[in-house]
């Protein structure tokens, strides 16, 4: 029997955001750590759901166009990871630290 994947949000049908259904805006994935990082998103789970415009890439309160709450995100699918993976160090896979920036 193959072991499930672990996923920071596994609440597909609806925005991890602002947890809309995607009846008005569809929703898509987001790797919450990209660029170099996306593959090792992938592997450990750290996508979520979000709203397509209003959460994700259009909007000014959207994960791609506001810093704030991309770090957000970010400090959270840390959180996550840790509690997730205690055999894994974070900071030496990812680079960064990103507890405390969201502040």
């Amino acid at each position: 029997m193959r072991k499930k994947k672990l996923l920071m949000h596994d609440e597909e049908w609806c925005c991890f955001l602002c947890g809309r259904n995607g009846t008005q805006d569809p929703l898509e994935w987001h790797h919450v750590f990209g660029a170099a990082n996306r593959k090792l998103s992938e592997r450990y789970g750290l996508k979520v759901r979000l709203c397509k415009w209003r959460c994700h890439n259009g909007a000014d309160s959207s994960v791609h166009m506001n810093k704030e709450v991309r770090r957000d995100l970010q400090e959270r699918a840390q959180m996550w990871f840790e509690e997730n993976y205690p055999d894994e160090d974070f900071v030496s896979l990812f680079g960064a630290n990103y507890i405390g920036l969201s502040e």
